[in-house]
């Protein structure tokens, strides 16, 4: 079991979803391989882990089974071992359970997949932390195979594919982005569905790079994103901060299964379970948190696109809407979602949020809480996205960028929607482009048919619709047609088209005339003639 590269990792766990591919649909069978790979993740772990406990440490997984199975039976001795793995590692699986034991069996053709559901079950068990964590992975499923032991053969290949690696080997960071590039493979599959869990990293990298633009040196650094999905966003911020291992975490998603995604994920990117504060609930029904900290140093937000709320009336008592005297209407809750974010916002703080852009000029309620975020001047950047970058959708989007106490009330437009490269079907956001976003951000500066500083009267002349076209004009004219050259041009083909027309002519009346091809020939030299 060799280390290998990044690359031969994500092929290798790549390669291991072939099992399942032509079962079922990728936004089912994600939660049966990811949550494999953090199973194998946290046995090879454990088991490395406890050959350095016995201070005969080796990363040779088979090595490191047969020490803990000697451990673990020792009678007087093991107790105070078992004791010992939990403090340090907050779980235990028994030696009979651990994926490498499981491997064995598989290749001794004894192998039933009750035993690794007891593995799971066992882990779930061992701490809350790990609570209802492999809930989703349902080892009697139909769509495995429609008899028990075709079900048991599914789960073997699956883990015969992973058995090459030793997850313990590779860093957090390795396997952590292992793990976002499947989750993003596993987007790709999805197509629509893939919005219930994934941020494109390309949108990531613009809103954290944004967010935490002068506060990359900030230690204790808080990030909340209350529709988190599987954590891609949230996580990030660690990419763009110098005191990583400081951030704490604080995240909500409504979709059980993208919940337990996000825990793996955190997990997998070696994030302390003290710096991670997860919760799995509905945002906008009930505000969380509510106990210390409540605001945080960056809000970062993909929220599902003019999803349906209940905006019952009892919401104009609650803090996050009271103090605009309208509720976003049943039918999209955009703006549940920004009031929502910008309300667990510092002063002193930062929000990013992709909307569609329909929250930038819609009327009735929209406008009205539009109008008011823009007089207190909370709106500070619109940034307008090219089309087609999002797997759940093929609609462009915006991101809108979010402060409290300004000093201005200025909102800075950038139009970005031309800046792409296309990809097969998807339109993509490259390196050079998000640059050319964050530079122009930082400058605050107008940018001929790209960017435009306006003012707060310049946006209440236009009755506070935000529409990016009304404030950056990217109409490119036409150059203007020399008629003369034009009709010499045309002169000129016309005189090649009969000199080709005329050798054309001359290689037919030297063909040979027959019954089979007088018709054919005599209608050739009517066209050409």
């Amino acid at each position: 079991m060799t280390k290998g590269t990044a690359t031969e990792l994500y092929q290798a766990l790549w390669t291991s979803a072939d099992v399942l591919r032509s079962k079922m649909d990728a936004s089912e069978y994600k939660n049966y391989l990811l949550g494999l790979i953090f199973y194998k993740y946290l046995s090879d772990t454990m088991l490395v882990h406890s050959s350095e406990m016995l201070e005969e440490k080796t990363e040779n997984l088979d090595e490191a089974l047969d020490m803990y199975r000697e451990a673990y039976a020792d009678d007087e001795f093991s107790e105070e071992f078992q004791s010992a793995l939990v403090y340090e590692m907050s779980y235990r699986i028994k030696p009979e359970l651990t994926f490498s034991a499981l491997m064995e069996e598989i290749n001794n053709h004894t192998f039933q997949r009750e035993h690794l559901q007891q593995g799971l079950r066992d882990i779930e068990q061992s701490s809350n932390v790990f609570e209802d964590l492999f809930e989703d992975i349902d080892l009697n499923s139909k769509k495995l195979g429609a008899t028990p032991q075709k079900q048991n053969d599914t789960i073997s290949q699956v883990m015969k594919a992973l058995d090459n690696l030793n997850l313990a080997n590779y860093d957090g960071d390795a396997l952590g982005d292992a793990y976002e590039y499947l989750i993003g493979q596993f987007a790709e599959d999805s197509g629509k569905k893939a919005g219930e869990f994934y941020t494109p990293s390309q949108v990531s990298t613009l809103m954290t790079r944004i967010a935490l633009a002068n506060k990359e040196d900030k230690k204790g650094l808080t990030v909340y994103d209350p529709t988190m999905g599987s954590g891609s966003l949230l996580l990030n911020a660690s990419k763009y901060s110098n005191e990583a291992s400081t951030i704490r975490y604080f995240g909500q998603e409504l979709n059980t299964s993208t919940y337990n995604l996000a825990r793996m994920n955190m997990f997998l990117h070696n994030v302390d379970p003290e710096n991670q504060t997860l919760r799995n609930g509905d945002t906008l029904d009930v505000d969380w948190p509510q106990d210390e900290p409540t605001n945080f140093d960056a809000v970062l937000m993909n929220p599902p696109y003019s999803a349906k709320w209940s905006a019952a009336k009892g919401f104009l008592d609650d803090p996050r809407f009271a103090s605009y005297g309208v509720l976003p209407p049943k039918s999209k809750a955009d703006f549940a979602f920004l009031l929502h974010g910008y309300f667990h916002l510092k002063n002193d703080g930062k929000m990013a949020i992709v909307l569609p852009h329909g929250v930038l000029f819609r009327g009735a309620a929209e406008g009205k809480i539009r109008k008011a975020l823009l007089e207190q001047g909370a709106i500070d950047t619109v940034i307008g996205l090219p089309a087609n970058i999002f797997f759940n959708t093929s609609i462009p989007t915006t991101v809108v960028i979010l402060k409290k106490n300004r000093d201005s009330r200025d909102v800075l437009f950038i139009d970005a929607s031309n800046e792409f490269t296309k990809v097969k079907n998807q339109n993509k956001l490259e390196e050079k482009h998000l640059d050319k976003i964050y530079e122009t951000y930082l400058k605050r500066e107008n940018v001929e048919k790209y960017a435009h500083v306006a003012t707060y009267e310049e946006i209440e002349e236009n009755d506070f619709n935000l529409n990016i076209p009304r404030y950056v004009d990217t109409f490119e004219e036409a150059e203007p047609i020399d008629v003369v050259a034009l009709k010499n041009e045309m002169k000129q083909t016309d005189q090649e088209i009969e000199a080709v027309s005329k050798e054309l002519l001359a290689m037919v009346d030297d063909l040979e005339v027959t019954d089979d091809t007088k018709d054919i020939i005599d209608a050739l030299k009517e066209v050409l003639g």
